[in-house]
């Protein structure tokens, strides 16, 4: 089952959903096909004038181009995702007020889906980060039983 996870960068959460024996779908491999394009002639500067064209799927005009931006590498991951896995408040909040808005689109958005999502406040101690993990793996195994049935 594909699964997006947020922060759609968080390297430990792919991990989990891959030993969980899912897909993540997560933003390196959006960046990758940006990157490696022959279209682009400069990365990083890895934007392209249809980008934000794409975004407009996600977000309005009067949106700023930097969002719909994002939006056009986020938006794949929301309609591919058959399930979602969101991190609240995760200390990754460095970056410009566009990288906030389009972070707070992409978790509306998947909250929208109607696909199953497993919501977690960002462990704080040791404990809780066992309490994280051990939910994870129990979502995934719950996710793994569901597209068995689904299968039969």
């Amino acid at each position: 089952m594909k699964v997006a996870i947020f922060p759609p960068n968080s390297m430990i959460l792919a991990d989990m959903i891959v030993r969980g024996g899912h897909e993540p779908l997560v933003v390196q491999s959006e960046m990758k096909q940006k990157v490696t394009s022959p279209e682009i002639d400069a990365p990083p500067f890895n934007m392209t004038e249809e980008d934000p064209i794409a975004g407009l799927k996600y977000a309005a005009i009067e949106v700023p181009s930097g969002v719909r931006g994002r939006m056009s590498l986020f938006g794949p991951i929301i309609e591919e995702a058959e399930a979602a896995i969101i991190m609240n408040e995760a200390p990754f909040g460095f970056g410009c007020v566009g990288c906030a808005r389009s972070s707070e689109l992409t978790v509306f958005s998947l909250r929208r889906r109607n696909i199953p999502i497993l919501e977690l406040d960002y462990p704080t101690s040791r404990d809780a980060t066992v309490e994280m993990v051990y939910k994870i793996n129990t979502f995934l195994d719950e996710l793994n039983e569901k597209e068995a049935k689904s299968d039969d």
